[in-house]
């Protein structure tokens, strides 16, 4: 969409934007709020010291942190709506910096909570949950808090970790400002000579066009643009890597892979039970770079052809349309559950739907406990914005059936978890969509969305965190990480996940693969990425169980989304019924990635 189809926000009917005075009716009274927050602070000082008097004190002081959380939250979501749909807002840059600041006040004021806790000991706060009925949600609470004690160090240190937290976010900083606000890279050049330009927001749609000289000559001068700063980004990320492993030796953990998993109790064979089953499954995607060569009619499958259309014929699905085929998708998940996301989309207007002057590019579903979900997309009428809604409805429904269930203490939850519920819904929308549709493009259109979907899920993340580890390990065993051994590195893994079906090439055209983990920011945040693999995996085969109709699977994967963090992740899913810490939910996804690449070679045989 050009700037100049880009609607104003007053342009747009009030039903397909968010409903920002549910939280607050004017930003009169959110300023209002704001005030009595800060001037109620000295409630949260006069509770230190607190809770060694005994279980009362304790129930107190733990509604009254829950209470300055919750109403904290709620500002912070009001400001970011404002500020999310108007970026260059100024009132609405100055509301949210304000939250912000509040934000910070408000955690540094209820700083004493853990420490407190770890002074009493468990087994007296433990006997106290035994006399107080009304204290038994903290008991994972605190069970938690002391099973990650073991490695808390000195106050000393623990302050001088804490004083790290700044300096050491310097590298992904810099990193970010390089490559967000100081690249500049060379236009693309169509077929018939035309140059369109090409930027961090318009990379994707280019390499997701018909013209393939558009997508060679994107591709490549995006990828330049990353290898002329390869030495100056591979300096930050390994320095990043070498934090990680200073931390974890701080910490005294086995490894930055253990120190990371440690967090949500997550045993480290879980992330290499994922890599090694990826890797056996690789022939899979073999098997579809061969059809996606053939179907495209190319001699040679480059990386910039991963995204090409398939198809010319393309559906355009109305935001109304799209809801309904959601609901439909939805429909063996019960009456109940399916009637909140309609009202959700058509009623109590949680989505902000399409894009306008000055609204960010991102997509995602926010709010927090005492609001309700909130949902910002930039809707295209197309089956990829359809997935994209399914996708932040599957997060929104997690988080308000949590808040419906769960206590501000537990009302968020982690990556592992949340990537399963957004994979779901989208999971549950592709079959009913292949099911009940008998045109043929239609279908290939589903695919391939599907496609690139797992491609970024099933494939790119996990061969990053087949990359990450390596990087990790090499540095633990004290081996430079140069910018010519990362891209070697990463050149090295997409060759053996492309097999000879996807050419990478030689010399400049390899590097241009190699240097693709500088593209991705997520590395920043240490074995963060395999959780989108998880999450994929452990999402298809919840669907796969529901669409099956086995008995109480329905009800195990809404204890699931209900439980909020009350639950370890891992634990939460065996409930609903999968066990990621076993070969079995990947290789069911992989079976059904496996029905999709069958059913596109039936699809597109000449």
């Amino acid at each position: 969409m050009t700037e100049t189809q880009v609607k104003l926000r007053s342009e747009i009917p009030p039903e397909f934007t968010w409903n920002a005075p549910s939280v607050f009716p004017t930003p009169e009274d959110w300023y209002e709020e704001a005030k009595k927050v800060e001037a109620e602070l000295p409630r949260l000082a006069q509770l230190r010291g607190r809770i060694a008097e005994g279980p009362a004190a304790l129930l107190e002081v733990g509604e009254t942190v829950q209470e300055f959380i919750k109403r904290v939250y709620k500002l912070i979501v009001y400001a970011s709506l404002a500020h999310q749909v108007d970026t260059e807002d100024q009132d609405a840059g100055r509301m949210y910096g304000q939250a912000v600041g509040l934000f910070g006040k408000v955690y540094a004021a209820i700083s004493f909570f853990d420490p407190e806790l770890l002074a009493t000991g468990q087994e007296t706060l433990l006997g106290w949950i035994d006399q107080e009925p009304r204290l038994e949600t903290y008991r994972h609470y605190i069970n938690d808090l002391f099973r990650k004690q073991a490695h808390v160090r000195s106050a000393e240190i623990e302050e001088i970790l804490g004083m790290l937290q700044t300096p050491f976010s310097g590298a992904e900083n810099t990193a970010a400002q390089l490559t967000d606000a100081d690249f500049r890279f060379k236009p693309a050049v169509t077929s018939d000579g035309k140059e369109i330009p090409v930027t961090q927001g318009t990379i994707e749609e280019i390499l997701a066009g018909p013209d393939r000289e558009a997508r060679k000559t994107a591709w490549n001068n995006y990828m330049d643009t990353y290898l002329a700063f390869k030495n100056t980004l591979a300096s930050n990320l390994s320095t990043s890597i070498n934090q990680n492993v200073f931390t974890a030796r701080v910490r005294r953990y086995n490894s930055t892979l253990e120190a990371s998993l440690f967090q949500n109790n997550i045993p480290v064979e879980v992330f290499h039970n994922l890599i090694e089953t990826f890797k056996r499954h690789l022939p899979t995607w073999h098997r579809y770079w061969a059809i996606r060569r053939k179907a495209l009619g190319l001699d040679e499958l480059r990386p910039y052809d991963i995204w090409a259309p398939l198809t010319s014929q393309k559906s355009k699905i109305s935001y109304l349309q799209a809801v309904e085929m959601i609901c439909e998708g939805l429909a063996p998940m019960g009456e109940e559950y399916v009637n909140r996301v309609r009202k959700g989309c058509l009623e109590d207007r949680w989505v902000d739907v399409y894009p306008t002057k000055g609204k960010s590019s991102s997509q995602f579903s926010t709010g927090a406990p005492g609001t309700h979900p909130f949902i910002c997309i930039n809707y295209d009428d197309t089956i990829f914005s359809l997935s994209t809604l399914a996708h932040e409805l599957g997060h929104s429904m997690h988080s308000y059936l949590t808040w419906q269930n769960q206590p501000v203490l537990y009302s968020d939850y982690s990556l592992f978890a949340a990537e399963v519920a957004s994979n779901f819904h989208q999971a549950m929308v592709r079959a009913h969509l292949l099911n009940t549709s008998s045109d043929p493009a239609f279908q290939i259109s589903v695919i391939e969305e599907a496609m690139s979907n797992f491609h970024r899920y099933f494939f790119i993340m996990p061969t990053l965190a087949r990359f990450e580890l390596e990087t990790h390990q090499r540095a633990e065993r004290g081996e430079g990480l140069t910018a010519d051994d990362m891209i070697e590195l990463m050149a090295d893994l997409f060759a053996e996940g492309y097999g000879t079906e996807l050419t990478i090439g030689e010399g400049r055209d390899r590097e241009r693969t190699g240097i693709t983990w500088a593209t991705f920011g997520h590395l920043y945040a240490d074995y963060y990425v395999y959780q989108y693999t998880t999450g994929i995996s452990g999402a298809n085969a919840l669907a796969r169980r529901i669409l099956a109709g086995e008995p109480g699977a329905v009800d195990r994967y809404l204890t699931f989304l209900k439980a909020g963090s009350s639950v370890y992740p891992l634990d939460a899913l065996k409930q609903a019924g999968v066990d990621l810490s076993t070969p079995k939910p990947i290789e069911e996804t992989f079976a059904i990635l496996g029905g999709l690449v069958d059913r596109l070679e039936q699809l597109t045989a000449v």
